[in-house]
């Protein structure tokens, strides 16, 4: 009797953890509307990404503007971005994930006017350093608010929809900043910022956050919503409240207290991945594409036309394969076909500077760069800042996302406002030193980047703790 009560409980306790992970794996209409709405800034950012390239001819003519103004007004978004890190872990802390994605887009929608309006460059540079501020605090607290909010078995997924969004942000101007003038296209990137500040007011914010606080209440009221009415969220809400408990509550974290040994392996995965993602040459890439395209002979507007097409439905296999193949093979699989474009790149300038196949520079740039664009776009886009949103605990998470962030936004400000002079100092040199940080990026990932996919935020939090134990 005694064992076959034993029996009937262990199965019970079976059967209700499966009915809890069945709770917890619930994909919501609320869920998914959410998800959106956060995007939305994300698909801002990658309008404000694609505008320096589609708009590189008709400001030039119109404002007579010199390489070095335009490499100013190109990169000075990158700079914004910078700073917006430096605040972005405490502002998203204070004011919540919701109150960050509002207070993001007056800095977005104040840039996008300060660009349709301007009559010189400086007015160019402070609108355009204004969207940097707004989208270096989206490119922190989108992912997190996503990754929060998100059932485990798809929050990759989910989060790699912020990649896609900046995707269809930057295909659309390449798209239509061919036949637009860069006045209207600045006016119509200012629409999607109006579309995210109505659709904040109808999402929750994230019960993380609002457990992190101490608001019990409220965070089981948003995760109910977040799961649906009739799901039971007693393990899910536990394991929060568990994981806040381990860590501590309130906003305490210094930048400071990351320096500490249980949290070695999250910084150096986090920074790492940050430095190679923007060392690898990508954001110079987007933002000067038709410089390239015109710098190898081929028509920047067809090569712009093409890329515009092929990203969307390339980021889309991203979002697929991220749950399929997992976080590693991905971002190994991209950065190999990174390094392959820039050797690609790297030969067929350094040909055609010894004479040698001249003909078929213009095919091999267009090739490379949209092979470059594209691979980038499948794995190293967004893989690093999924990966940024799981690693870090809640008590550290502002002081890392904000190092982490700072990071990544100040390299790629050097980057980027280096990059045309680069070109100009020795182009098939600059393509190699790219595909070079591309391999090292393989090996960092092979050697100390963990699989996250399919494990809860709280059980990744528990592993890397034990990393060093």
């Amino acid at each position: 009797m005694a064992v076959a009560e034993k029996e009937s409980n262990l199965e019970a306790g079976l059967l209700q953890k499966d009915q809890s992970d069945n709770e917890e794996c619930r994909i919501t209409l609320v869920v998914l509307f959410s998800t959106f709405v956060a995007v939305a800034g994300a698909f801002c950012f990658g309008c404000a990404a694609g505008y320096s390239s589609a708009a590189h001819s008709g400001i030039t003519k119109d404002l007579g503007l010199s390489v070095a103004d335009y490499s100013m007004f190109g990169s000075i978004m990158t700079f914004g971005g910078m700073i917006g890190a430096v605040f972005s872990g405490k502002v998203a802390d204070i004011l919540g994930r919701r109150g960050t994605m509002w207070f993001a887009q007056i800095f977005c929608i104040s840039g996008w006017l300060a660009i349709a309006f301007a009559k010189n460059s400086l007015w160019l540079d402070v609108g355009r350093l204004s969207l940097g501020y707004g989208v270096g605090l989206f490119s922190y607290v989108i992912p997190v608010y996503v990754a929060e909010i998100t059932p485990k078995h798809v929050r990759g997924a989910f989060v790699f929809a912020n990649q896609m969004m900046q995707n269809c942000g930057i295909s659309l101007f390449f798209i239509i900043g061919n036949v637009i003038h860069w006045r209207t296209l600045a006016l119509i990137g200012f629409l999607p910022c109006a579309l995210q500040v109505v659709g904040l007011f109808f999402i929750p914010e994230s019960p993380r956050w609002l457990g992190k606080c101490g608001r019990e209440k409220e965070c089981n009221a948003a995760l109910q919503r977040l799961r649906g009415r009739d799901a039971d969220i007693s393990r899910e809400a536990n394991a929060i409240k568990d994981t806040m408990d381990m860590f501590g509550q309130g906003p305490r974290s210094r930048v400071m207290d990351l320096f500490q040994r249980r949290y070695v392996p999250s910084l150096i995965i986090g920074i790492g991945l940050m430095l190679l993602q923007q060392l690898s040459g990508s954001a110079g890439f987007t933002y000067y594409a038709s410089s390239l395209f015109e710098s190898g002979g081929f028509p920047s507007s067809i090569g712009s036309t093409i890329l515009a097409i092929i990203m969307i439905p390339k980021s889309m296999m991203g979002l697929i394969l991220v749950e399929k193949m997992g976080r590693r093979p991905l971002l190994m699989a991209s950065a190999v076909g990174m390094c392959l474009c820039g050797l690609l790149l790297s030969a067929s300038f350094w040909f055609r500077s010894i004479g040698i196949l001249d003909e078929l520079t213009p095919i091999f740039t267009c090739v490379g760069v949209l092979g470059s664009i594209t691979t980038f776009a499948m794995g190293m886009g967004g893989l690093p800042w999924i990966i940024m949103s799981e690693i870090f605990p809640m008590n550290v998470k502002v002081s890392a996302g904000t190092l982490v962030t700072f990071a990544n936004w100040s390299v790629g400000w050097i980057v980027t406002y280096a990059f045309n002079f680069l070109l100009q100092w020795n182009e098939s040199g600059t393509f190699l030193i790219f595909a070079g940080v591309c391999a090292a990026t393989i090996a960092f990932v092979y050697m100390l980047v963990p699989e996250t996919k399919g494990r809860t935020l709280e059980d990744i939090q528990s592993s890397l703790s034990d990393f060093l134990q």
